[in-house]
């Protein structure tokens, strides 16, 4: 009889344990409605492209859920193909010396290519990947938006790769962890805080570019897509101030959502990948995070495919050698000599190639009189540029500081962050056009902030990131040593977030120099106002047609960015890794 109440007992027990808690009971309903809205909107992309035509962008509130869904799917997308594409790039440049001499000048470049100039290019083949269906035009939507996400992102990867700790990479070494085991065991979990902020801050970026991405032109062919960025076109177009409030609220909703949803547990998750054996005092925290963790029947549900990831992480794959050199990071002694000289020469050609094929392209249009002003133009928007970035650096990186290394300040500027971050400048154009005009001003210079307005936040999300990994044990013994004011600024603090801020710098310049486009000429009904400046300068000809001229602003922009990119950042990101590792 024991035996009996006992095996009643174990199995009383064991179908107590799958039985549903009241906190699943709470879960389990967001979870399906977060489907059910996946997959209402993934059944309008397969719907005719016709139905784009006869459903005109409507100005009613009542709509503004939908194109809120719309729009944010896309975006969701576009950051899964970010992560994706981040994984594979940022690996492949910062594990092998030959492919990084062709990685990063390409990242450089892509990153200064304007959003517009993708579209231009992609949308006819998306059409026709999916003839005569709305799902081409959403993945050209999509391909855009990847487009204003994903160099962020790679950049900042890559950088948390060339940094991670040497006392680390040599304990997984001594383990003999094959490459497979070492990236998703010590590189990818070492990146994630710094990962995390910048998926933050590309999630917001996009939002930069929504309008331009929903409105796509093919020929003489327009076709706009239900979502956010078309209903703020149509706003702005009919100049409905209350239309453009409506878009604002629908924005701060978002953002609380996908900040309470994912960014913030993925901020709590990612505290325990910290570099320290002394905890902080205070831990980012989540309710949702919690709150799965509180459930007993997703929770187990959940078990199999965390064992599933983990062993698929323990799995002693070696991955194949990039063209005869192992993944690693190698002296440059080491690398055959014939090989690098293979790969040189090759992209020499290729560089020529590409060069000439733009020449002859130029000269059918171009004087070259009209090559030196474009220069000189450049020559004005680097200047607004390196001003404007160097403004921001002094007031956002103590910021930075400040709300990095007190993770429960974080979390209520975290939302402000991001809405500040995502709110478009094309909304504030028709405040800077009437005050100019009214009050007489000089377009080039009061038409600059709207240059960094979006990407200032690249540099405070990075410098967060920073602030955030700092190792508390660094903290405790600057503590105890007494290590106060300036001399902790230059001892401790800058050195440990400077990696972090070269890679904010980095694509707020090149962010900077995308955002001329927009920022150098603005117009405000029939009123416009143009500064002087290689933006104003794409953004005048692209109005015009002139395909000659389009192309040589381009490439100028496209080679400032890259050079500045090599003479300043590249120089700093180097001593950045060699002197400034927290080893």
């Amino acid at each position: 009889m024991e035996f009996g109440f006992n095996l009643n007992r174990t199995a009383n027990a064991s179908a107590w344990r799958i039985l549903p808690n009241s906190w699943d009971f709470v879960a389990f309903p967001m979870i399906i409605c977060m489907i059910a809205l996946a997959a209402v909107g993934f059944h309008e992309t397969l719907a005719p492209i016709s139905t784009l035509q006869t459903q005109a962008i409507s100005l009613d509130p009542a709509n503004l859920p939908e194109y809120v869904l719309r729009t944010t799917l896309r975006m969701l997308l576009a950051m899964l193909a970010s992560l994706v594409f981040t994984l594979i790039y940022g690996t492949l440049a910062a594990k092998s010396r030959r492919a990084s001499m062709v990685l990063v000048p390409i990242l450089d470049i892509l990153q200064s290519v304007p959003v517009l100039g993708y579209i231009s290019f992609t949308v006819t083949f998306f059409l026709a990947l999916f003839p005569g269906r709305v799902i081409g035009a959403e993945c050209a939507a999509i391909f855009a938006i990847f487009t204003s996400q994903a160099w962020n992102m790679t950049f900042s990867f890559y950088q948390s790769l060339r940094t991670v700790p040497r006392d680390l990479d040599e304990v997984s070494r001594g383990f003999h962890l094959t490459n497979w085991q070492r990236f998703w065991k010590l590189e990818v979990p070492y990146s994630m805080p710094g990962l995390i902020w910048n998926m933050m801050m590309s999630m917001s970026g996009g939002w930069f570019f929504v309008v331009a991405s929903e409105a796509i032109t093919v020929g003489n062919r327009t076709i706009v897509l239900p979502g956010v960025g078309a209903y703020l076109a149509a706003a702005i177009g009919e100049r409905n101030l209350s239309a453009i409030g409506w878009v604002i609220l629908a924005m701060i909703v978002v953002i609380l959502a996908y900040d309470q949803l994912m960014f913030r547990p993925l901020v709590a998750w990612a505290d325990k990948f910290r570099m320290e054996s002394t905890s902080s005092g205070d831990a980012p925290e989540s309710w949702l995070l919690d709150l799965i963790r509180r459930t007993r029947l997703i929770h187990r549900l959940l078990v199999p495919a965390g064992w599933l990831l983990a062993k698929t992480a323990r799995m002693p794959i070696r991955l194949p050698s990039l063209q005869g050199v192992k993944l690693g990071k190698l002296p440059a002694s080491a690398m055959p000599s014939t090989r690098t000289g293979d790969i040189a020469w090759g992209a020499l050609l290729l560089t020529v190639f590409v060069v000439w094929k733009v020449v002859s392209f130029l000269a059918t249009g171009v004087t070259w009189g009209e090559v030196g002003h474009v220069f000189l133009l450049g020559f004005i928007t680097l200047i607004r540029v390196v001003v404007l970035i160097a403004i921001a650096s002094v007031i956002w990186v103590p910021i930075g500081v400040l709300i990095g290394l007190r993770p429960a300040l974080a979390e209520k500027v975290q939302p402000l962050a991001q809405f500040l971050a995502a709110f478009p400048a094309n909304l504030l154009f028709p405040v800077f056009v009437v005050v100019i005009v009214r009050f007489h001003l000089n377009p080039d210079i009061w038409l600059s902030p709207l240059i960094v307005l979006g990407t200032q936040w690249y540099i405070l999300f990075n410098v967060i990131a920073g602030a955030s990994a700092y190792p508390n044990d660094y903290r405790e013994a600057a503590k105890n040593f007494q290590i106060t004011g300036w001399q902790w600024w230059k001892n401790c603090m800058l050195p440990g977030i400077f990696p972090f801020y070269i890679t904010g710098a980095i694509t707020a310049s090149g962010g900077a120099w995308n955002a001329s486009i927009v920022a150098e000429a603005v117009s405000w009904g029939k009123t416009e106002v143009v500064a002087h400046g290689l933006g104003s300068y794409i953004a005048q000809t692209t109005a015009a047609g002139d395909y000659p001229k389009i192309i040589l602003g381009i490439a100028v922009m496209s080679l400032f960015v890259t050079l500045f990119n090599r003479l300043l950042w590249r120089p700093l990101y180097a001593y950045a890794e060699s002197r400034l590792r927290l080893d």
